[in-house]
């Protein structure tokens, strides 16, 4: 499984008509692709950061509807009031639902970076001893790790039910201990809103 990320930093007032189009126009439309397993969205209403995904059954399908999906962004970039957008792309290497994220749902990305010879094990370690602990916090619904083997970077997406569920601040300090034990450093911790989260994307621990 495979994911497209385009990270977009704009005005603050416009995040509602950028998530009503994603939701409303680009969404119905992306999902008639061959392999798309849907798109989900971050935002942040203070700073206008927004963080959009798609996920793809594999990368050769995600990566042959770059072109056509380059209209969808720079329209989102428009209504956001900017003209330049981050896109990067990523295996998607754990996923773990326990509940679905409704309404109010909140969200915490971590960044990490750690030497690329050492992915496979820090995958390995994060499903076997960090998502247990995750499960543990009230309001916890999901987790998901993205990784660029290449370059040895990791992003962790830990969802909750609300915003007070993740503003306990446990979930940044499991992240930190589990970082520190396992030799990768952490190079970004965001609080954001989860605006969207339509992925099909099965589980993966």
């Amino acid at each position: 499984m495979h994911a497209r990320s385009t990270t977009i930093h704009g005005d603050p007032a416009c995040i509602d008509d950028a998530v009503a189009y994603l939701q409303n126009k680009m969404l119905p439309e992306l999902i008639q692709h061959e392999g798309c397993l849907g798109l989900s969205a971050l935002t942040d209403r203070e700073t206008g950061r927004c963080i959009v995904t798609t996920a793809w059954t594999d990368q050769a399908l995600m990566r042959a509807t770059a072109e056509g999906i380059r209209p969808w962004r720079h329209s989102v970039e428009h209504m956001l009031g900017s003209q330049h957008s981050d896109v990067q792309e990523w295996e998607i290497a754990v996923l773990h639902r326990d509940r679905p994220a409704g309404d109010g749902a909140a969200a915490q990305v971590t960044w990490a970076r750690t030497a690329p010879e050492d992915v496979d094990g820090l995958l390995g370690a994060y499903r076997t001893d960090l998502l247990p602990r995750l499960q543990q916090l009230p309001g916890f619904c999901s987790v998901s790790v993205l990784v660029d083997r290449r370059a040895g970077r990791t992003v962790a997406v830990t969802s909750f039910q609300s915003e007070e569920a993740r503003s306990r601040d446990r979930a940044r300090q499991s992240h930190a201990q589990f970082a520190q034990g396992k030799g990768s450093t952490i190079i970004d911790v965001h609080d954001m809103e989860l605006a969207l989260a339509h992925l099909r994307v099965p589980e993966l621990v």
